[in-house]
């Protein structure tokens, strides 16, 4: 998966975890999530995690994450194409 697709899918995830109806197809690289984003609160976090894990096939350990994983959409991606290896 390369890094377009891979942010395409962070903006599909988003959407659907978070009930966006379509916003976050707007969202850049450098969209803030976390603190900026009033649906990313910690319950919607630890969805979005389960949402990669099960359609991705990533494990995410508790170690991991921190906020900077979630500061934007492009940090986002990235853990995320990391991940993927």
């Amino acid at each position: 998966m390369d890094n377009a697709q891979v942010l395409g899918h962070v903006q599909r995830l988003l959407d659907d975890v978070l009930s966006l109806n379509g916003r976050a197809q707007t969202f850049t690289r450098d969209t803030a999530l976390l603190g900026a984003l009033p649906e990313l609160d910690s319950m919607a976090v630890v969805s979005l995690i389960t949402a990669m894990e099960e359609q991705l096939g990533l494990v995410v350990d508790d170690d991991d994450i921190d906020g900077d994983t979630f500061a934007t959409v492009g940090s986002l991606a990235d853990f995320v194409a990391a991940r993927l290896g």
